[in-house]
């Protein structure tokens, strides 16, 4: 596989800057890029099979397609680099270690959707990456490639950075779009869709970091290459992480298609000396739990989909067999809860209220009904059920720890304690 995304990164050194970017053949894809006509690139890019690599893994092409023709008015493109999802750290990395890649793919995507207008959405906490891609957008400038003559054409595109006050909603596009434009960060009404009504009324395409540094590989080496770099149908390479209890957590570009257990083990090292593992969670916090039988399974989005869980933003979060499953859960909902923005009954009186029993059951005062109440809850703020994806999300860890961890869970309620906690006080009084 040719390292599409992480090929300029060496920890050793710092982030490239402009020159060396360009001395490593940064940059190549803007002209390539602008040889086409916009509609065409869009129909590369929808050809290659570039999924969305926010989590949801829709066609990009086709979702660039939907954009109306130019009318004259402003388009803008935004990046979603929001990155809040519990135990993603995928475009922190890509951001902080090559930042001049995303913005190379940023030109080239928005000569695409002919928009004069780019925003970088930033989460407020990642002021190092804050800091490179201020750099780098000023070197860009400095060298032509944004600003009144990209790459001395006649296009002009402007490029502004925007930190997030900081919420988990924002990573939903149109949260996003009204934060940007200084308003409450809630969700908007579908349709219209933001590719025809988006930031300030006009047409807006939000694309996650991973997405937009795919493109200029796929500008430079065509279809078939990108395709070549999958290990099945889906095509392209991915960022793929891990954390918890593993000798070796971080993040690897690795084709998609690449099993867990080789994520597991050839690059994370296997788990720790003294631990098993009970289950994890394939692609952040709002994913279902995937069990050991599953190692071998592919990490695609239509593979692990099968499973009934979802590759989402493919940071995988281990389950070790010393850590409380329901602690776990319940520290993940105690998240999505706080996150709720408050715009839609379920999610906002529904996630504080399972919160709630989750930390009863696990400090001990849990009753039987509660088991049966978390179930119908997850129904009540299920896909369909609220107003966006966030406590569908957060359903997700409790559903399948449901499934799998039942017996966990009335343990907790017949011996009225966490049973994890109280085998570690007797070990620590032995």
């Amino acid at each position: 596989m040719d390292k599409a995304l992480t090929k300029n990164i060496d920890e050793t050194r710092g982030p490239l800057d402009y020159q060396g970017y360009v001395a490593a053949g940064g940059y190549a894809s803007v002209a390539k890029a602008m040889e086409m006509a916009p509609r065409d690139m869009m129909a590369l890019i929808k050809e290659a099979g570039l999924g969305g690599r926010g989590g949801a893994g829709f066609n990009t092409g086709l979702k660039w397609s939907f954009i109306p023709e130019p009318d004259g008015g402003p388009r803008y493109l935004v990046v979603n680099a929001d990155e809040m999802e519990p135990g993603t750290f995928k475009d922190r990395l890509l951001m902080e270690q090559d930042p001049h890649l995303l913005i190379e793919g940023v030109i080239a995507s928005a000569w695409a959707l002919q928009a004069t207008t780019a925003y970088i959405f930033l989460r407020g906490e990642y002021t190092d990456a804050e800091e490179l891609l201020l750099t780098a957008i000023d070197e860009a400038y400095a060298n032509g490639m944004l600003g009144t003559s990209v790459n001395g054409s006649d296009y002009r595109l402007e490029l502004y950075l925007h930190t997030s006050a900081g919420r988990y909603i924002c990573g939903e596009e149109t949260a996003l779009i009204n934060a940007l434009e200084g308003q409450r960060a809630t969700p908007r009404a579908k349709p219209p869709f933001p590719q025809v009504s988006g930031l300030w009324g006009r047409p807006t395409l939000v694309n996650n970091v991973e997405t937009i540094c795919n493109i200029p590989s796929i500008v430079l080496n065509g279809v078939d290459w990108f395709k070549q770099q999958g290990l099945g149908e889906e095509a392209g390479s991915k960022m793929f992480g891990i954390s918890g209890r593993v000798n070796n957590p971080g993040c690897w570009e690795l084709p998609l298609g690449t099993t867990f257990r080789t994520l597991l083990e050839d690059y994370a090292g296997g788990m720790r000396e003294g631990y098993s593992l009970k289950a994890f969670l394939p692609g952040g916090g709002s994913t279902d739990f995937l069990m050991p039988e599953h190692l071998d399974v592919p990490m695609s989005y239509s593979e692990v989909g099968k499973l009934g869980s979802r590759l989402g933003t493919a940071l995988v979060m281990v389950l070790d067999d010393k850590t409380c499953p329901i602690g776990c859960i319940h520290n993940l909902i105690k998240f999505f809860s706080h996150e709720s923005c408050g715009w839609c009954t379920p999610c906002r009186d529904g996630l504080p209220w399972v919160e709630h029993m989750l930390l009863e059951i696990e400090q001990g005062r849990g009753k039987r009904e509660y088991l049966d109440i978390l179930k119908e809850m997850t129904g009540y703020m299920g896909p369909g059920k609220t107003f966006c994806a966030l406590a569908p999300g957060a359903m997700a860890p409790l559903q399948s720890g449901l499934k799998h961890f039942m017996a966990e869970f009335e343990q907790h309620i017949d011996e009225q304690c966490c049973p994890y906690k109280h085998d570690h006080q007797l070990q620590r009084s032995a």
